[in-house]
């Protein structure tokens, strides 16, 4: 589930890359005093996820932008959709927006035997930790964690992807479903990378810090329910790490 949010700057500004965590603000404000709010200092992935504004390019005012949030809870999704409501002055750093329509989206990968493809809409965040790097046989210079790159190859990319969407299944869908890693098969039938990127982020206030994300574009074919759900999963709660600072956003760009 999503909602999708119609803007148009206030006045002309120029595209802000580190849009991160002021967008995150306002969201949790969104959140504030709700069922909510309790998980802002929980150490656990978020069960939100969010678009960049885009096109992200230089605005001139009266441009229109589009905001999308993710959510596989629906009442998380009204909360933040009222409070875009009510108050529609939406200000992401240095752009000021003006919110001028808020609606509900529903996107599904599919029945089983559905083949589609998902493109990452913004960079996926994929740390290794330092007690696997035997197992992927890195040769690293450090104890700290270790941003994924293409010189890494594939395993490790794939491996930790999984497993950040079985903890988010585990903490977001009932116990008694499956999840990815109670099943066969793999979650895509490829993986295509389209870039790697460094981008600053201010992960918490008065701290920044380069990380390195990657773009992609994967292959699927729905084999059951459980696959259904998981690659509908990955839609509303992000790929990787760090998705309430908008990381790993992902949408259906073709499905038949």
């Amino acid at each position: 589930m999503r909602i999708l949010t119609r803007l148009s700057a206030r006045t002309d500004a120029a595209y802000d890359n580190t849009y991160h965590n002021k967008l995150q603000g306002r969201i949790w404000q969104a959140l504030e005093d709700s069922e909510y709010d309790a998980l802002h200092d929980k150490n656990q992935p978020k069960p939100f996820v969010y678009s960049n504004p885009f096109p992200p390019r230089d605005m001139d005012e009266g441009d229109e932008r589009t905001l999308l949030v993710a959510s596989p809870e629906e009442s998380l999704l009204a909360h933040i959709a009222e409070d875009l409501t009510f108050d529609r002055e939406l200000n992401i750093g240095e752009m000021p927006f003006h919110v001028d329509e808020v609606s509900p989206l529903a996107p599904d990968v599919g029945e089983p035997g559905t083949s589609g493809t998902i493109e990452t809409g913004t960079g996926v965040l994929v740390r290794i930790p330092p007690w696997r790097f035997d197992d992927y046989g890195m040769d690293v210079d450090h104890d700290e964690a270790e941003f994924w790159r293409p010189k890494h190859t594939m395993e490790p990319f794939q491996t930790q992807l999984e497993a950040n969407l079985d903890k988010k299944h585990r903490l977001y869908m009932p116990d008694y479903l499956a999840g990815p890693s109670d099943v066969d098969g793999d979650l895509f039938d490829s993986y295509e990378l389209i870039k790697t990127f460094a981008i600053p982020v201010t992960p918490t206030t008065g701290r920044t810090e380069e990380w390195v994300l990657s773009k992609w574009r994967f292959d699927y074919t729905v084999r059951d329910d459980d696959h259904r759900r998981h690659l509908n999963l990955a839609l509303d709660v992000g790929l990787g790490e760090r998705n309430s600072l908008g990381f790993g956003f992902c949408n259906i760009t073709s499905h038949a």
